[in-house]
């Protein structure tokens, strides 16, 4: 049955809210990425209604993709930015390769997690908390993060 009750056909898109932010960006890596996720952490914040967070916010994206592109250079990121549990989740997902020594693992974590002492310092400021693991698939990968309340 076509047009049935219930249904509206001029409904369109639902319009940006806080509670419909879930957005997933492929980054090409390199230099241009920090810049590329700030900008659109900024646009995707003021849409969704959440402009009070977009300082803090764009920096802990742009510190976060400028982590992964200097422990990846040119290699092709993802980067998921959602509200949830009322909270804004920033979390960019890179390809850097799985060490086979755990010593070196270990390493190479707390360099980067030293590398990240801007967005330690926004995001802890703000009551929030961040953080990296590795991607747990077979070519290996980093999953980092930052958590950031209203």
């Amino acid at each position: 049955m076509v047009g049935g009750a219930g249904l509206d056909r001029a409904a369109g898109p639902v319009p940006p809210a806080t509670e419909n932010l879930s957005h997933s960006m492929l980054l090409p890596g390199g230099a241009c990425c920090a810049g590329l996720a700030r900008r659109s952490v900024r646009t995707l914040l003021t849409r969704h209604g959440l402009s009070a967070l977009c300082d803090t916010a764009a920096l802990a994206a742009s510190e976060l993709v400028a982590a992964a592109c200097r422990f990846t250079p040119d290699r092709e990121m993802a980067l998921r930015v959602r509200w949830r549990y009322e909270a804004l989740r920033i979390v960019p997902y890179d390809r850097h390769p799985a060490h086979a020594s755990p010593a070196t693992a270990e390493e190479c974590r707390d360099r980067r997690s030293r590398s990240m002492w801007l967005l330690a310092a926004a995001v802890d400021a703000r009551g929030g908390d961040w953080g990296l693991a590795p991607v747990l698939t077979p070519g290996g990968g980093t999953k980092s993060w930052a958590l950031l309340h209203r």
